[in-house]
């Protein structure tokens, strides 16, 4: 890694324990680094991964919940000793016409996406610059900038956790480097039909899905790099140039 040697790091990584969040713990942990591996709902997967990543641990909650954020890294820094990576992963989205959005279902969205991420965010930096060195990676979505309609509350919450991503790295500068990645198509849900796989490939400059290791590189490059805090930096195959 550039500048920074992970071996012997600790690391939270929430939405850890499935699709994405699962193949950064893993990478993370094959680097010598212990995780806290977030989960809400499963426990199962994140017990199993655990087992497989060497002075690991799982810490379970509900991003939705106000207390979150302080609880969870609380809970990190007590059982690892100390956090110097943080990787916002988790997310959440549903689908919604304009017409149909409620305060409710607003309010819910951009509290997993944005409330949640930004507080641990910034819990997890008060921490971190007391011990003089932290990175921070949040994971957006390219199309903030060309936000799709039916998801609008997702989007707002991205485009606001990418503004700040560069406000906290200004706050926190320089004993912590907070950076995000903005995924295009890596993954489809996993009962995608081949067609939509098709078409998004067609929409792709680059005529493919990144996959999980394109969004992992793209971490590490972020954690390792000692010279990089404030950017944001797009993984999606040139989809954004269109």
């Amino acid at each position: 890694m550039m500048g920074v040697d992970l071996a012997g790091k600790a690391a939270l990584v929430t939405g850890g324990a499935r699709r994405i969040g699962a193949a950064i713990s893993l990478a993370l942990a094959e680097r010598g680094v212990r995780v806290a591996i977030h989960c809400r709902a499963s426990r199962a997967e994140a017990d199993a991964l655990a087992a497989r990543c060497p002075g690991s641990v799982v810490v379970q909650g509900d991003l939705a919940a106000p207390d979150a954020p302080a609880r969870l890294v609380a809970e990190a820094w007590e059982r690892l000793g100390h956090l110097d990576v943080l990787v916002n992963n988790a997310a959440s989205y549903e689908k919604v016409s304009p017409e149909e959005i409620d305060p409710a279902a607003w309010d819910r969205t951009l509290a997993v996406n944005l409330r949640a991420p930004f507080f641990l965010a910034r819990d997890a930096a008060v921490r971190m610059r007391a011990r003089g060195a932290g990175a921070i990676v949040n994971l957006t979505d390219w199309a903030v900038h060309r936000p799709y309609p039916a998801y609008l509350p997702y989007f707002a919450a991205k485009g606001g956790l990418e503004a700040a991503t560069a406000g906290l790295a200004r706050a926190f500068a320089p004993e912590v480097r907070v950076n995000a990645v903005a995924p295009g198509p890596i993954l489809l849900p996993d009962d995608a039909p081949p067609e939509q796989r098709a078409a998004v490939e067609r929409a792709t400059p680059l005529g493919r899905l990144g996959g999980t290791d394109a969004i992992v590189s793209a971490v590490l490059f972020l954690v390792g790099n000692d010279c990089v805090t404030g950017t944001t930096v797009a993984v999606d195959g040139g989809r954004s140039l269109r």
